[in-house]
C-alpha cells in the first residue's frame, strides 16, 4: 500500500547508510533476482518554509555529503525556479538528491517471491498466526489458522501488527500503527516527465508522477494509532485544499483512486534489526515509513543475525530492541 518513495535523503547516519546499500540493490534488481521494478530516479525535492527547517536542512546536506550523499542544498528561489508550476512563495531553502525516486512496489514484492520460490521456498498466504509457544524462554511452536508449526525461529517482521506477534511470544515491542492516505489523479498533461518527489516538508504534503497524473498524500498529524486502513474522506479533503493551495493545477484534476495503509512507528522513528529476550524470536520492524526503500537492505541483515550471529553490511546494532528501556534513542527528523 506505500506510495513507493526511495531516497538518500535522511538526518541520521544509520538511516544515509541503510539507504547506501539498500537503493543500490532496487537499481540491480532486475539483474540479480530478475523482475524490472521501474526504477524511476526523478529525485526528491524537499522543502523548508520556516528558519527551524531549513537550518536542519543545511546540517542534513552537510551530513549526507559526508557520507557521500550528493544532496543539493537550494535557495528559496531555486526551488521556485524547478517548480514553475507549484506556489512556493514561502520557500526558503530546499534540498535535492536526482538519485532518490519511486519505484514498483507490487514488482519489487513479486520479485522477491519469485525468485524465494524457485529456490524451494514455500510461500504460505491465508494462515492467521494465532499463538506462539515459548518453552522455557526459547520459542517452540508457532499456531496458525492452518495448524501448528514447529520452529527454532520466528522473525517478526509484520509491520505495523508486530507488537501482537509480540504479546504472544511474551515480548513487549514499542511500534503502533498510524494510517496514512493517498489519493491518484487522471492524467494531467501538464506535469512534465522530470516532476520530481516534491515534499512540502512543514505540512507533511507530497506529490510525485504516477503513470501521467500525480499521487498525492498528507500526513494527517492528529490520527490516533489505530488498525483501521479505510480513507478519511474528510482529510481527504484537508489534503485536497492543502495541494491545490501548493499546485493549482490539482483543482482541475479527477481523482482516479485512493486508499489508506498503516505506518508502523516507533518512538524515534528508526526500525528495530535483531534479537529479544525470548531465544530464537528476532525482529526486523517498526521502520516509521521507511520500509520499503530499506526492505532490501534489511532481509540482507536479518539473514546475517540469523544465520551468522552479526550484521556485516552495516552495524545497526545500535538499532536493537533494548534501547528503549535504555533511553538510547536516535531520532529521524525528516519523516513524513
Amino acid at each position: 500500500r506505500c506510495a513507493g518513495g526511495v531516497r538518500y535523503q535522511f538526518s541520521t547516519e544509520i538511516n544515509i547508510k541503510l539507504s547506501l546499500e539498500s537503493l543500490p540493490m532496487l537499481e540491480r534488481f532486475k539483474d540479480e533476482i530478475g523482475q524490472a521494478v521501474n526504477y524511476r530516479q526523478s529525485g526528491y525535492l524537499l522543502v523548508a518554509t520556516n528558519d527551524k527547517d531549513a537550518s536542519i536542512f543545511k546540517r542534513n546536506v552537510a551530513l549526507q555529503n559526508k557520507l557521500g550523499v550528493p544532496t543539493n542544498l537550494l535557495t528559496g528561489d531555486e526551488v521556485r525556479a524547478r517548480l514553475p508550476l507549484m506556489k512556493f512563495d514561502d520557500a526558503i531553502a530546499g534540498t535535492f538528491n536526482q538519485k532518490d525516486g519511486t519505484v514498483d512496489p507490487n514488482s519489487v514484492v513479486m520479485g522477491y517471491v519469485n525468485a524465494a520460490q524457485k529456490m524451494g521456498v514455500k510461500a504460505i498466504t491465508g494462515a492467521e498466526v494465532i499463538g506462539i509457544t515459548v518453552s522455557a524462554g526459547e520459542v517452540e511452536e508457532v499456531n496458525t489458522s492452518l495448524g501448528a508449526v514447529k520452529t527454532r525461529m520466528i522473525l517478526n517482521a509484520a509491520g505495523p501488527w508486530v507488537s501482537q506477534i509480540g504479546q504472544m511470544a511474551g515480548v513487549q515491542i514499542p511500534v503502533v500503527p498510524l494510517r496514512r492516505q493517498v489519493f491518484t489523479t487522471n492524467p494531467l498533461i501538464e506535469i512534465p516527465e522530470d516532476f520530481p518527489f516534491v515534499i512540502d516538508f512543514a505540512k507533511s504534503l507530497y506529490f510525485h508522477r504516477e503513470g501521467e497524473g500525480l499521487l498525492i498524500g498528507m500526513s494527517n498529524q492528529n490520527e490516533k494509532p489505530g488498525y483501521d486502513q479505510s480513507v478519511d474522506e474528510d482529510f481527504e479533503l484537508v489534503n485536497l485544499e492543502a495541494a491545490i493551495e501548493r499546485l493549482p493545477l490539482v483543482e482541475k484534476a479527477s481523482r482516479a483512486s485512493h486508499w489508506a495503509g498503516l505506518y508502523e512507528v516507533t518512538p524515534d522513528a528508526h526500525p528495530i534489526f535483531g534479537n529479544s529476550d525470548v531465544k530464537g524470536f528476532t525482529l526486523c520492524a517498526g521502520f516509521s515509513g521507511h520500509g520499503f526503500m530499506h526492505g532490501p537492505i534489511a532481509g540482507k541483515l536479518m539473514s546475517e543475525i540469523i544465520s551468522d550471529g552479526k550484521f556485516s553490511s552495516v552495524d545497526v546494532s545500535m538499532l536493537d530492541l533494548k534501547r528503549f528501556e535504555e533511553g538510547r534513542l536516535i531520532q529521524e527528523y525528516n519523516v513524513v
